[in-house]
């Protein structure tokens, strides 16, 4: 029987899902050092990241203000 997909495509999704990982650790990296700053509303973070959504910028502001 024929596989639905190939290894190719495979691994092709594979990286893609990382690469999409990696960039959204770096997006919420990017959005902790600007609210450690605190210069910037959330307005302006959302724009700088806007992969983020508020909620997520709810947390990471609550998990900043927790480790300072």
């Amino acid at each position: 029987m024929m596989s639905l997909f190939d290894d190719e495509q495979i691994m092709r999704t594979y990286w893609k899902d990382m690469e999409n990982t990696l960039a959204h650790k770096k997006d919420i990296e990017t959005a902790e050092r600007l609210i450690k700053k605190g210069k910037m509303s959330f307005e302006d973070i959302a724009d700088c990241v806007p992969s983020l959504s508020f909620d997520e910028l709810k947390e990471l502001e609550a998990k900043v203000m927790q480790l300072s």
